[in-house]
């Protein structure tokens, strides 16, 4: 495919709250571009900005970015790059201010009414509550000319796809060239992870031999809504399919998109090397969007607490054993009490540590007096009465607050997505005319049959899964995300492998805590690979998960690690 040229050029600078500091003006200074663009929001960071806000009605917002701002935005004004964020979070006015106030002369624009707390009859008194808005209102301030436009909740895709509607002039009714810049958008909004980060590939890539730090990425967006991906020259990392394909299939549900300006259909991305750390993205297509919007609700659950013991050396299960029933005889009764082992021990260890094992007990309750004292007392009391060795890895703690996350859906006329600009003046946003009432469910509730040719047990070698597989993993809510494919260097015949062998079932058996759970596969082979989601993995979401990774994001490498059985002659070099 031809390379984009006469695009637009968008940069990231953040994938999260808390992403390298330093990487705004490394963007601003490392080469051209049109818009430099952060992701600053999550389902996590959205209840510790919450949680800030009932402490200081005036925060609620990413502070890291206005400190990237003092530093960065009087040269971002002398380059002619405009700005785009939703560090906004949960007070998108409060943070214009902030800017406005630095006294650079800046026009400054913020988009909000995504904030329906106190508006959801579910959730009355949510602590956040926030719909997902899209790309137009931000679209809507560049055009006005704005340099710099904070939102509150959009879409981590939308702070890409407003400065490509700006920038083309596209309308609602511009489907597929909006799905297009929507995949871009979603590749970049995580910054290194499109160049290398968290990339399972990374030794096929050297990247541990590189000594410069990874580069963010830039999508370069065509008038059709095709894309390249790149970084600027001579930073670190890599941009190949396979990292680019590694964020198509993270935190993704289902072949369809679902997105407030369009529903973008994954199964037609086509994705080509064009070039040295360049990736082009074409033939995606977009459909109408969804009546409704999501909502990322956040409520107070309750508080929590973690006493974590070292058990060591021999009789690992009869030591875990005494203990329990040690501590279950004694702890007060209320609280919801969860064990966890891990890092089980190796024989023969040279080192104590390499002889430990670590058993984590957490509480949770409403009262966090339920798990204060009454909760750690009887488990350090234990300390010269129960198994040898008795030790804990840090004195007890105080309760901790925690919060449970779900989603809602409202129809389009309960939210007011508002355009407020620097002189004052505001502007609606109106909602696309053309809205898809459907269910776009892709729940597959049997396991598909094995139709492969490359089924026969007769080839098959019990391998770790990673040898012929790279993966991604995160979390969605309550739910884990889990993408695997085929890298470029290995042979098409393992992505029918692949699409055969991936099934409910399969999952179940390479992860054995899901054997109850529903569990969607979604092949997309035009990706060489497979969209997993394992329904409730994590519990009510990030906050209030009481599992070892939380947020599922090294679920992936644990399948990689997990043996079964793979044709030999799909694992030949």
């Amino acid at each position: 495919m031809a390379e984009v040229h006469g695009g637009v050029r968008i940069g990231n600078c953040s994938g999260f709250y808390g992403d390298r500091l330093s990487a705004m003006r490394e963007m601003l200074e490392g080469g051209r571009l049109d818009y430099l663009t952060g992701d600053y929001l999550a389902e996590l960071t959205m209840l510790i900005l919450g949680r800030d806000q009932l402490k200081d009605p005036g925060a609620g917002y990413a502070k890291t970015f206005l400190r990237q701002l003092e530093d960065c935005l009087a040269l971002a004004l002398e380059t002619g790059v405009r700005i785009v964020s939703n560090a906004g979070g949960l007070n998108p006015a409060g943070l214009a201010a902030a800017v406005d106030a630095l006294g650079t002369g800046a026009r400054v624009a913020y988009v909000d009414g995504d904030d329906l707390r106190g508006g959801l009859p579910e959730a009355p008194g949510a602590l956040t509550a926030n719909a997902y808005l899209g790309a137009f209102g931000i679209a809507r301030a560049l055009a006005a000319g704005a340099d710099v436009v904070v939102t509150g909740r959009v879409t981590d895709a939308s702070v890409v796809v407003g400065p490509a509607i700006a920038h083309h002039g596209w309308a609602r009714t511009d489907l597929d060239a909006l799905a297009g810049a929507v995949v871009a958008g979603h590749v970049i909004e995580c910054g290194t992870q499109a160049t290398g980060g968290n990339f399972a590939g990374f030794r096929d890539l050297r990247l541990d031999r590189q000594r410069a730090p990874l580069g963010f990425p830039v999508a370069e967006i065509a008038i059709d809504g095709s894309s390249v991906i790149t970084k600027h020259a001579g930073t670190g990392g890599a941009v190949t399919v396979d990292t680019v394909t590694a964020q198509l299939l993270y935190e993704v549900q289902g072949s369809r998109y679902l997105g407030p300006d369009v529903t973008t259909d994954l199964t037609t991305i086509r994705l080509d090397q064009a070039g040295p750390d360049r990736v082009a993205i074409s033939g995606v297509r977009g459909e109408a969007p969804p009546a409704q919007l999501k909502v990322a609700v956040n409520e107070l659950g309750g508080f929590r607490n973690c006493v974590e013991f070292v058990v060591t050396g021999l009789d690992i299960e009869a030591k875990a054993d005494w203990l329990r029933s040690q501590l279950e005889a004694t702890l007060p009764a209320g609280p919801d009490y969860a064990w966890s082992t891990y890092r089980l021990p190796a024989p023969d260890s040279p080192t104590e540590e390499g002889a430990a094992c670590l058993l984590r007990l957490i509480a949770r309750a409403a009262d966090a007096d339920a798990v204060g004292r009454g909760f750690t007392g009887p488990a350090i009391e234990l300390a010269l009465a129960s198994y040898p060795g008795f030790h804990v890895t840090a004195p007890p703690g105080r309760p901790a607050p925690y919060g449970v996350f779900t989603a809602a859906y409202v129809d389009r006329d309960a939210v007011t997505e508002t355009v407020h600009l620097w002189d004052g003046t505001t502007e609606l946003i109106s909602a696309p005319a053309v809205l898809d009432g459907s269910d776009h469910s892709c729940r597959l509730d049997a396991d598909r049959p094995a139709e492969s040719a490359y089924m026969c047990a007769d080839s098959a070698a019990w391998r770790p899964l990673g040898e012929l597989l790279y993966a991604r993993s995160g979390d969605k809510g309550g739910d884990a995300n889990l993408g695997l494919w085929v890298p470029q260097h290995r042979p098409d015949a393992a992505v029918e492998w692949l699409l055969a062998t991936a099934t409910p079932a399969w999952v179940r058996s390479l992860i054995p805590e899901a054997a109850e759970l529903a569990i969607d596969v979604v092949p997309l082979a035009n990706l060489r690979g497979v969209n997993i989601v394992l329904h409730g993995l994590l519990g009510d979401g990030v906050a209030a998960s009481t599992r070892f990774d939380p947020q599922a994001k090294a679920l992936g490498e644990w399948v990689r690690s997990r043996h079964a059985p793979i044709p030999e002659e799909l694992l030949d070099e």
